[in-house]
């Protein structure tokens, strides 16, 4: 197993409807660690970047309006496998597809409003989070629980 950083992103209608406490309780409960996080506006051009390979699809203009609407909660995580192990506690885009007890299932209404993103790929992560944080912003420490469980 490989000790991976990842992005996540809870969404502005995650931020609106008050779940981010409850989405970073669920990650941190499952054991990821938590190097760095910021409060705040998507800008255009980040929104942009983030999504441009979705440019010709007929929703992208109101997924850019959506996604600058409001702040939005942005974190990355650190963790064995931690792109494979988001991804499948986050569950599928459309929450009707989410495999039950996924955040995605428990807490989302449609897949364009599916109040969270997660990187989909190792490559990906080191994308999303050279958008959205720069190195000082990331934080190397220990958690006193990785001596405790030799990890």
């Amino acid at each position: 197993m490989a000790t991976e950083q990842t992005f996540v992103m809870i969404k502005p209608d995650g931020v609106q409807r008050g779940l981010a406490g409850r989405i970073i309780s669920r990650l941190e409960d499952k054991g990821l660690k938590l190097i760095a996080m910021k409060f705040s506006k998507v800008s255009e051009q980040q929104a942009n970047d983030h999504y441009g390979f979705l440019k010709e699809k007929p929703f992208y203009a109101s997924l850019i309006t959506f996604i600058t609407s409001s702040p939005a909660v942005k974190m990355v995580w650190e963790g064995e496998n931690a792109v494979r192990f988001v991804r499948n506690l986050v569950g599928a885009t459309n929450p009707m597809d989410a495999a039950p007890g996924s955040i995605r299932s428990d807490y989302a209404v449609t897949a364009g409003n599916n109040i969270i993103h997660a990187s989909d790929s190792s490559e990906t992560a080191r994308q999303e989070i050279e958008r959205f944080f720069n190195k000082e912003e990331i934080m190397e420490y220990s958690l006193c629980r990785e001596s405790w469980l030799g990890v």
